[in-house]
């Protein structure tokens, strides 16, 4: 699975990517994350040089109609997404002359919205099932122009009723989710919470904790081997 990001700040995502489960999925390669920064791919109208060297890149700018803050522009955004687009296909086209067998990618887009389609795990567990690559588009400040949304027609998705000073988090969010319903990401595939019978409380060792003078025990049914009882407390059948 191949996970390509539009984001002004792709260094945000280097300590989460580089840790535990998912660092270790794109070491072994059966997961992949690139990066596209709006800013690289701007037009020269949108690009001043300084004197001495230096050159801004004005992704951003005030919103028709009024109201606070600035909105990113369109033209960095609308290239970005070409480019990983672009990628892709040139990703895929050097697969085929290597292994002879051409495979068409199939590619997912989405934008990050209040407003959006709730993300599940059911939604991971499809795009995962029915598409090779992702491209995430983060915004920030008051958001992309949403000519970009309508140009590409990406899903438009929440990862909950509240929000975020930018895309990059549910980005990561959205990850880990797919990443976890990729075969060899998980050391077993069985272990996914979401696939075997689980309750919200966990308990391990040591049997009875002691703390402030106060013993807090395991609850017996766990203690009994009794896989049928296990199972029921698990599921909250008394």
């Amino acid at each position: 699975m191949k996970f390509h990001v539009i984001t002004l700040f792709p260094e945000s995502f280097d300590s989460y990517l580089q840790e535990s489960i998912i660092g270790r999925a794109i070491k072994q390669k059966l997961i992949s994350v690139a990066f596209y920064d709006p800013r690289k791919f701007a037009p020269k109208e949108l690009k001043k040089k300084w004197p001495d060297g230096n050159v801004t890149v004005y992704a951003d700018g005030r919103p028709f109609g009024g109201g606070p803050g600035m909105v990113l522009r369109a033209e960095p955004y609308i290239a970005a997404i070409e480019k990983a687009v672009e990628t892709i296909k040139k990703d895929a086209e050097k697969k085929a002359k290597k292994t002879g067998k051409a495979v068409k990618p199939k590619i997912k887009m989405i934008f990050f919205a209040p407003f959006g389609e709730k993300f599940t795990t059911d939604y991971a567990k499809n795009t995962v099932e029915k598409f090779t690559d992702v491209i995430f588009i983060s915004g920030r400040y008051e958001g992309i122009d949403a000519r970009v949304q309508h140009i590409f027609k990406a899903d438009e998705i929440s990862i909950g009723d509240y929000v975020l000073t930018g895309g990059e988090l549910p980005a990561m969010v959205c990850i880990d989710c797919m990443a976890r319903q990729v075969s060899g990401v998980l050391g077993n595939f069985d272990s996914r919470e979401e696939e075997r019978v689980s309750s919200s409380k966990v308990f391990t060792r040591p049997e009875i904790l002691v703390h402030n003078k106060k013993k807090h025990k395991v609850p017996e049914v766990l203690l009994s081997g009794n896989p049928k009882l296990i199972d029921a407390w698990k599921k909250g059948i008394e």
